[in-house]
C-alpha cells in the first residue's frame, strides 16, 4: 500500500515520547533549583531565615561574651538594677547655745585682732611680751630702752677685743642702737594703719602685679642683712588696693627679725586679709649676707621663695601666668 505526501512537499515532526518529555522537565526543575541558591547566597534575609531554621545566629548579630571584655554596645549585658537605699532620720539637731554677751575688753580685743594667726592688728605679729611693751611704751621708756641697748653695744666692743673709748667709736653705740631700731621699726607698725582705707570698689577681677620692689631685711638667726626683691599679684574680687600699699605691706614685715621663708608667707597672707581677693601670690628672690660674709661664702647664690593662695594655688594656668609675668618662670 502505498503512503500519500502533502502537497507542500514539507515533512512532518518527529514524534514525542514519553521519556524525552521527563528528561526535559528534570533539566528544569535543577534549573529553578540552581537559580534559587544562588539568590539564597546572595540575599542576606535568605541566610538569616535559614540560621533560623537551622538554630544558628543570624548575620549582624554577636555572641554575647564570657571570657573576654564586650568590644561592642550589643555584646555588653543590661546593669543590673540598683538597690535603694534606705533612708535613715536624721539625728535632731542640738539645741543653739545661748550666746554670752562680751564683755568691753573682749569686744575692744575682738574688733582689733585678725582670725589670721600671722596678722594681728593691734600692731603686731606674732605679739608678745616684749614687742608689745615697746608698743606701748612711753617717751621715758624710749630713753631707758635706748640706754640700755647702748650699754650692750658698749660690751660687744669690749667683749671683740676693741677699745669703745676711742675716737671712732665714741658715739658706735648710740648710732648702732638707733641704726638696730630702726631696723626693727615693723614691730610698732600695724596692717590697717598702713592700708589707710585705701581700698576701692571698681568691679575689676584680672591679675594686678607690683613687681621688683626692693626688700632689706634682718637674719634673726646671725643678725645680719638679706637684701632682695618681692614680687606680689592678686586677682581682685571687684575690690582693689592702691598699689602703694603693697610695698608698704612688705616693708612693714620686712623691718622685723625674719627668715625669707616667713616674710614671703606673712606678706600673702596680709594681702589674702585685708583684701579678701580670688588670690594672692608673692614670691620672693634674695640674697643672705650670712652665706656671702661667713660660712658657705658663696657670693652669687640666690634663694627664692614663694607663697600662693586662692586661685593661684588651685589654678596651674593662673600660676604659670603670674610666674612668666614676674620673669620667674623663663
Amino acid at each position: 500500500m502505498a503512503h500519500s505526501e502533502s502537497s507542500s512537499g514539507s515533512e512532518s515532526p518527529a514524534p514525542v515520547v514519553n521519556g524525552d518529555k521527563s528528561r526535559r522537565s528534570k533539566s528544569k526543575n535543577n534549573n529553578n533549583n540552581n537559580g534559587k541558591k544562588r539568590s539564597r547566597e546572595g540575599d542576606p534575609k535568605d541566610a538569616a531565615s535559614d540560621a533560623d531554621a537551622n538554630g544558628a545566629h543570624p548575620l549582624g548579630e554577636r555572641r554575647s561574651s564570657v571570657s573576654k571584655p564586650a568590644r561592642d554596645f550589643r555584646d555588653k549585658p543590661e546593669p543590673p538594677p540598683k538597690k535603694k537605699k534606705r533612708k535613715t532620720p536624721a539625728p535632731a539637731a542640738p539645741a543653739p547655745a545661748v550666746k554670752e554677751t562680751p564683755t568691753a575688753e573682749e569686744a575692744a580685743e575682738q574688733s582689733t585682732r585678725s582670725p589670721s594667726p600671722v596678722i594681728d592688728f593691734d600692731g603686731l605679729s606674732r605679739p608678745s611680751v616684749g614687742t608689745r611693751k615697746r608698743v606701748d611704751e612711753d617717751d621715758e621708756q624710749k630713753q631707758a630702752r635706748l640706754e640700755r641697748m647702748k650699754g650692750a653695744v658698749r660690751t660687744l666692743l669690749e667683749c671683740v677685743g676693741e677699745d669703745p673709748d676711742r675716737e671712732g667709736l665714741l658715739a658706735t653705740p648710740d648710732r648702732y642702737a638707733k641704726a638696730m631700731l630702726y631696723f626693727t621699726k615693723g614691730y610698732q607698725e600695724n596692717v590697717r594703719d598702713i592700708v589707710n582705707g585705701a581700698i576701692f570698689q571698681e568691679g575689676h577681677n584680672e591679675m594686678v602685679i607690683v613687681k621688683d620692689i626692693e626688700v632689706f631685711s634682718m637674719c634673726e638667726h646671725h643678725l645680719v642683712p638679706f637684701t632682695g626683691k618681692m614680687h606680689i599679684g592678686y586677682i581682685p574680687s571687684n575690690a582693689v588696693i592702691g598699689i602703694s600699699k603693697l610695698p608698704r605691706i612688705a616693708e612693714m614685715f620686712a623691718r622685723r627679725l625674719q627668715v625669707q621663708e616667713r616674710l614671703t608667707k606673712e606678706v600673702a597672707n596680709a594681702v589674702m586679709e585685708v583684701l579678701k581677693p580670688q588670690g594672692v601670690a608673692v614670691v620672693m628672690e634674695s640674697s643672705h649676707l650670712c652665706m656671702v660674709m661667713r660660712g658657705v661664702h658663696k657670693t652669687t647664690s640666690t634663694t627664692i621663695t614663694s607663697c600662693v593662695l586662692g586661685c593661684f594655688e588651685r589654678k596651674e594656668k593662673t600660676r604659670n601666668e603670674f610666674l612668666s609675668l614676674i620673669g620667674v618662670n623663663r
